[in-house]
């Protein structure tokens, strides 16, 4: 493949596989799309553009949106072409977390939206004056009182610009994205153009597609995972089409409008269009119910390279799993998941209904992808997240005897591997070490390594070494399997399992909303609000009864003792969630504190 930098995939395109519909997005009631020689023109005008305001290689541009949008990788490439430096912000963080990023890695420009809650300029304004490198900000839409992006347009020779990409080397720093962190002050990854293009070209031959599909995009380009996944999509010359998440599914929503043969996704996602499959299933009656949950029982035994071309399997797909596939557009070849541990369940139902679902792993440190589970025969099992990436090598790290034999933290090294942390020389020294000549990279993930057909080598996830727990008896729990496996249940939404230095463990429980309305209606149980059903003693009986039917997958000291049901979701504007709809442990922890201490306490 011929490009080592990113800004090289675009005109790779362009040449070979070029596109009329090579980025899309919804402006209004239309869909308005971009071919690869428009993009290129636009990204090309960028650049001349930002030379003119005096922007120099090395400098540092901020890029923030709520929805992804084609002018994201314009600029994107016209930064690249100049040897600007990228720094995409995640919309949703706090104005004292874009204060520190901004002053952090200097930045001297900054780009938003006004879609989605429309505050991104307002954001950045409050903090300007504290950003002494902050020049100017620019918009994406038109708004009477900022500078639109267009403003900065310039056409005429690029001959500056050719100079300044013929000495950009592979090697080179490209972006700088600041990790969401569950403690203290987000970390700036440096990712060299070879880090990332390295990741696209390792996974270029594992995504079903070609020139002229359609991959529907909605998780956001500020993290590294959609971002590597647009920059294959781009090299493989796959129409990308742009939306958000508020408007999906249903028979006008974005999925039946669109047709995608692929997007990625994160596991919660997923769960929620299975939760209205089976709300449906649900209200169904007499032979139509029946058949529902007769098809929806032949997943119970899926496994990856099983033939199911039987009598049933044939009934189950025409009737049934048909009508999903066309929920999801009709033309799907496959569901990319990564960001959180998928749960067994979700792969299964919709692989055996003919949605292939694959999981990967991999870090923002990773550029992101270190494993991922592939469509070809044998190269896929669940329960892990697959084998590892040509040219990247794991190993587990079994030297800490707290750890069952064969497992330990996760240890990688490979071309995608990051330079390093922006100005914290001493965490990049933190995750590094040297074995036998060799740096290996410390991923604080534990896993082990699972035997698949022919000598293949599966990587299996167990937790996260950082949110281990160690009872007051010396025992480590792994929290993350035990919230995947209960949040299989419908009835609940979110959960975090606590025991730190406790003599058992315990869970904070946040009920699906519209799941425990259906429940307490078929119950005869009146429901009022969320906090009134939280403590109603019917419905905690029934959570018991969940809890109860589940303990005896785990062993008895990661059985759930005790548990509290808390009425209020956990959500990324309230500081709860890690922008990739991770749990901030510590900050739940501190938030219910006195609720903690009221289960250990009675």
């Amino acid at each position: 493949m011929e490009f080592s930098r990113l800004f090289d995939i675009f005109p790779y395109q362009q040449k070979n596989n070029p596109q009329e519909k090579s980025l899309g997005h919804r402006v209004g009631n239309d869909w308005v799309y971009y071919s690869s020689d428009e993009v290129m023109s636009i990204a090309n005008s960028v650049s001349l553009g930002l030379l003119k305001l005096g922007v120099k290689p090395g400098d540092k541009i901020a890029v923030i949106s709520y929805k992804n949008r084609p002018e994201w990788n314009m600029m994107d490439v016209g930064m690249g072409q100049i040897g600007a430096i990228n720094v995409p912000v995640y919309p949703t963080i706090s104005p004292s977390e874009y204060e520190y990023i901004f002053n952090d890695a200097g930045i001297s420009y900054c780009f938003v939206s006004m879609d989605g809650a429309g505050d991104l300029l307002s954001k950045v304004r409050a903090i300007k004056d504290k950003v002494p490198t902050l020049k100017e900000i620019y918009t994406f839409d038109r708004v009477p009182d900022a500078p639109y992006w267009e403003d900065i347009f310039e056409g005429g020779d690029m001959k500056e610009v050719e100079e300044i990409m013929a000495g950009i080397k592979p090697e080179d720093l490209a972006t700088i994205i600041y990790t969401s962190g569950t403690t203290g002050n987000p970390k700036g990854v440096m990712l060299s153009h070879n880090n990332i293009v390295s990741n696209v070209k390792a996974v270029f031959d594992h995504i079903p597609l070609g020139g002229g599909d359609i991959a529907l995009s909605f998780l956001p380009l500020c993290h590294i995972f959609e971002r590597t996944v647009t920059y294959c999509y781009i090299s493989k010359g796959v129409n990308i089409t742009y939306t958000g998440t508020d408007n999906l599914g249903g028979e006008t929503g974005d999925l039946a409008t669109v047709k995608p043969h692929f997007f990625t996704t994160v596991p919660r996602l997923l769960e929620k269009v299975y939760e209205k499959i089976y709300n449906k299933g649900l209200a169904l009656t007499g032979l139509k119910k029946k058949l529902f949950f007769w098809a929806l029982s032949l997943t119970d035994d899926y496994k990856y390279d099983a033939v199911r071309n039987g009598f049933k399997y044939k009934v189950a797909d025409k009737l049934i799993f048909s009508k999903w596939r066309e929920a999801l557009g009709g033309n799907i070849k496959g569901i990319f998941t990564g960001a959180a541990a998928c749960p067994a369940k979700m792969a299964k139902v919709f692989s055996a209904a003919g949605v292939p679902i694959r999981e990967g792993y991999g870090l923002t440190e990773t550029s992101p992808a270190l494993a991922i589970n592939r469509y070809t025969p044998y190269d896929a099992m669940l329960g892990t997240v697959g084998l590892p990436l040509p040219g990247v090598d794991i190993m587990i790290d079994e030297s800490d005897p707290n750890f069952p034999e064969g497992e330990g933290e996760i240890l990688a090294k490979g071309p995608n591997i990051m330079m390093g942390y922006y100005n914290k020389p001493d965490a990049t020294a933190a995750v590094f070490s040297e074995r036998d000549g060799v740096t290996w990279f410390h991923t604080g993930d534990v896993g082990r390594i699972l035997p698949g057909k022919d000598g293949r080598q599966f990587v299996k996830i167990t937790d996260r070494k950082k949110e281990l727990l160690k009872t007051s008896g010396g025992k480590y729990v792994a929290p993350q399997p035990i919230e995947s496996l209960f949040k299989e249940d419908f009835l609940i939404e979110q959960m975090m399992v606590v025991g730190e230095k406790r003599k058992f463990v315990s869970a904070l429980i946040v009920p699906a909303e519209e799941a425990l309305k259906d429940y307490c209606k078929h119950s005869d149980i009146d429901f009022t609000t969320m906090a009134a059903a939280c403590k109603d003693e019917r419905v905690i009986a029934h959570f018991q009864s969940i809890i109860d039917g589940l303990n005896p997958k785990f062993s008895k000291i990661e059985q759930i003792k005790k548990f509290v049901l808390v009425p209020d979701n956990w959500d990324v504007s309230t500081g709860e969630l890690t922008p990739t709809m991770k749990l901030k442990r510590r900050v739940i922890r501190e938030n219910y504190d006195s609720i903690i201490e009221e289960i250990y306490n009675v």
